[in-house]
């Protein structure tokens, strides 16, 4: 698994505890999205190392989850 601040992130997000409108107001932060730029763009442009793809990788895969997560969340909003 990948260690990164960007994981450490998601983490403290989810073990502080969310509800449906913390999830839907989720934003990663700068660094997070700087982060992930820099990796697309490098990937690219010049190529990654194999760990630096598999970091882009989970990232998007994060990304795909936070999505679903947050599109679940306000389906719960609305039903409330």
């Amino acid at each position: 698994m990948i260690e990164s601040p960007v994981y450490e992130e998601i983490i403290e997000f989810i073990a502080a505890g969310t509800t449906p409108d913390s999830l839907v107001a989720f934003r990663p932060s700068e660094m997070a999205k700087d982060r992930v730029a820099d990796l697309i763009h490098r990937e690219k442009t010049e190529g990654l190392a194999p760990e630096e793809t598999a970091e882009l990788d989970h990232y998007m895969q994060l990304e795909h989850l936070m999505r679903m997560a947050k599109a679940r969340a306000r389906r719960h909003l609305q039903h409330e």
